[in-house]
């Protein structure tokens, strides 16, 4: 067996329950976004150097999964999709809770790139709007019916942001918007 079937060199591929669809269908780039998440949080997790943030990554990526499978599924599936359940989006308002609670995380808007791995959390979080934007067209025209996909990667941005805000805090990077010669509010939230 080899995963290299060639039953997409025509530009379609299946979706679950063996629905056939073309390549360039919003519902596969809504979820080949999500799969794009999975990988530059990788990325960022290899970069952070930090165990509590690393444990915490791995597990997001595994509900990732679960996430791109709902998003992929189409409501004329076999195959139901997956929830994205109201305890995963609790997890992601309580690590937001727990991460604004740091002191000093919210002085300022960042710049990104003071520190390798905060940088990468914050293309993560620019991913993830990315994809949080795909999964409204697709609520929108109808293709995706579970409200949670939109809540839990709202979500999910605004930790990421807090995430590269706390690892710049512990190295002590400074990497504040805002400068003697710039002015301007204080902190904006994540976009």
């Amino acid at each position: 067996m080899s995963i290299a079937t060639k039953r997409g060199d025509g530009g379609q591929t299946s979706l679950p329950g063996g629905v056939r669809v073309s390549k360039a269908h919003p519902r596969v780039k809504c979820y080949g976004t999500i799969d794009e998440l999975i990988s530059q949080l990788g990325l960022a997790r290899a970069l952070a150097n930090d165990a509590e943030v690393n444990e915490w990554t791995r597990n997001i990526q595994r509900e990732l999964f679960q996430v791109g499978s709902a998003i992929g599924t189409p409501p004329e599936s076999r195959k139901p999709a997956p929830p994205v359940t109201g305890e995963m989006i609790a997890g992601l308002d309580g690590e937001v809770q727990r991460l604004e609670a740091v002191p000093g995380i919210l002085n300022d808007w960042s710049i990104p790139g003071e520190l390798a791995g905060s940088a990468a959390f914050d293309v993560a979080r620019t991913v993830c709007r990315r994809a949080e934007r795909l999964a409204v067209a697709l609520r929108e025209s109808g293709d995706l019916t579970d409200p949670q996909i939109l809540v839990y990667l709202n979500r999910l941005s605004d930790v990421l942001w807090l995430v590269g805000r706390v690892l710049e805090l512990h190295a002590g990077a400074d990497a504040a918007l805002r400068s003697k010669n710039h002015f301007g509010a204080r902190w904006s939230r994540a976009w």
